[in-house]
């Protein structure tokens, strides 16, 4: 291998090549959440239950969590030049076929090719960052791509939810297909998986000249016991399984159905509570991030258990409202659950801090799948709540059967937040912050 050190300011390759990869994870964020403004319009086409839709979002999330660690085998053997291709071209699939989809059980096939082709592009992404600019340049670029990512909410939300309104379903599913098609002769065309001068993925400290091979895979299952026997891992995992679910819940799927069949709002006033979400999401990010290296021992305290609280009082509050909410507690509502996302991101903080390099991209894994497995749970009895209330179709929608419905989340939050503060206790003391009750008790006795 050939060593030549890059500079310490990025090529405009480098700058290329990351750019058409963002473009492509927008575009990954505008097929998951694709149902997120239409779903009551899907209900409608299929002629389904509230608890048939959601599994439209259970399966997606399913299948993207599922992945993760096929994605991480084939990204240390391929590279992310053909992860990315392959994922657009999956998920243009997925789009056509839900396009031309003639009933539920083909649809849902459809949301599975979106959740496999989904699950490649975020990840690979991630590789070129560590192979195309200096490793000291990774966690900015790394919160820039997930902030800008965002932004695919927005165009799911506003132009999609339009474009089906104005034309067919046909049309607007397979419009979007016809976008993954593009990108992904444009990802094939741009990216390459690590500069001309080396053959491997390695990151480069152009500070100490120092390399490393990049790898994403998840170890044997050895390593999985050693990082979960870890209570920061357990820490992180629970962290994320608790700050983002009510988000995903909404954004994915309940949202736009619970402020305008529930609440009354327009499209336009649900397109612009979710467009705040988003723009929130976009502005807290940096500030979480920002804290959470300046806090490091008070992570759980000062940034991820305030933001559960705050998104549990929110909800409460507009659902405890004796008639619909007024358009600015709703816009508050969107504000807070946006912090749940920024607040997850800590969780990889404790990961990354609490196990040695060897054995992170396993911690990874396993932190990201607490959130996945939380939305899934979540949009799944939101969805069951409703049909038991006999509230499971767009006729029957009520804002009293979606408020019920999403006091469903309050049992995540209480399980999930109990877990953080047990771990976070254990993780103290396993580090020598904090000593063991019983260590504590004998100290006193002898004082």
């Amino acid at each position: 291998m050939t060593t030549v050190f890059p500079s310490a300011s990025p090529t405009w390759r480098g700058w290329t090549i990351w750019g058409v990869g963002v473009a492509a994870y927008i575009l990954s964020v505008v097929n998951r959440t694709s149902l997120s403004a239409v779903g009551v319009d899907t209900a409608h086409r299929f002629d389904i239950d509230a608890s048939t839709l959601s599994m439209f979002a259970v399966i997606q999330l399913g299948v993207y969590g599922a992945m993760q660690i096929p994605v991480g085998l084939m990204l240390d053997r391929y590279g992310a030049r053909p992860l990315i291709t392959a994922g657009m071209l999956l998920m243009a699939v997925g789009q056509l076929v839900m396009a031309l989809s003639p009933n539920v059980g083909i649809a849902i096939a459809a949301r599975m090719l979106l959740g496999a082709g989904d699950a490649a592009v975020f990840p690979s992404v991630l590789r070129l960052i560590a192979t195309w600019f200096p490793s000291q340049r990774g966690p900015v670029m790394v919160q820039v791509t997930g902030i800008v990512g965002q932004l695919g909410q927005i165009v799911a939300v506003v132009p999609l939810a339009a474009l089906l309104h104005a034309t067919t379903w046909s049309i607007a599913f397979g419009s979007v297909a016809g976008l993954g098609v593009l990108f992904a002769v444009l990802v094939f065309a741009v990216i390459r998986n690590h500069p001309p001068d080396r053959d491997r993925d390695v990151t480069v400290d152009t500070d100490t000249g120092a390399i490393r091979v990049v790898t994403s895979a998840v170890d044997n299952r050895v390593g999985i016991r050693a990082a979960w026997s870890h209570p920061g891992t357990r820490l992180a995992f629970w962290s994320h399984f608790t700050t983002p679910f009510a988000g995903s819940a909404f954004v994915m799927l309940w949202g736009f159905p619970f402020l305008t069949a529930g609440e009354g709002l327009s499209q336009g006033q649900a397109a612009l509570v979710t467009t705040v979400y988003v723009l929130a999401g976009i502005l807290i990010g940096p500030i979480v991030g920002s804290l959470s290296t300046r806090v490091p021992t008070l992570r759980s305290r000062a940034l991820v258990l305030p933001a559960i609280a705050v998104q549990a009082v929110a909800w409460l509050i507009v659902i405890a409202q004796p008639g619909p909410a007024p358009l600015w507690m709703l816009l508050g509502l969107a504000v807070a659950l946006a912090m749940g996302g920024p607040a997850s991101m800590v969780a990889f903080d404790h990961a990354r801090t609490h196990n040695p390099s060897h054995r992170l991209s396993t911690a990874t894994g396993i932190t990201n799948s607490g959130g996945f497995l939380a939305g899934l749970i979540a949009v799944f009895l939101i969805g069951v709540a409703l049909d038991l209330q006999g509230a499971g179709t767009p006729e029957t929608y009520t804002l009293d059967a979606f408020r019920l419905a999403f006091l469903t989340q309050v049992p995540l939050w209480v399980v999930g937040s109990v877990f953080i503060v047990v771990e976070r206790k254990r993780t103290r003391i396993h580090i020598g912050l904090d000593q063991p009750r019983r260590r504590r008790r004998q100290a006193t006795r002898g004082a």
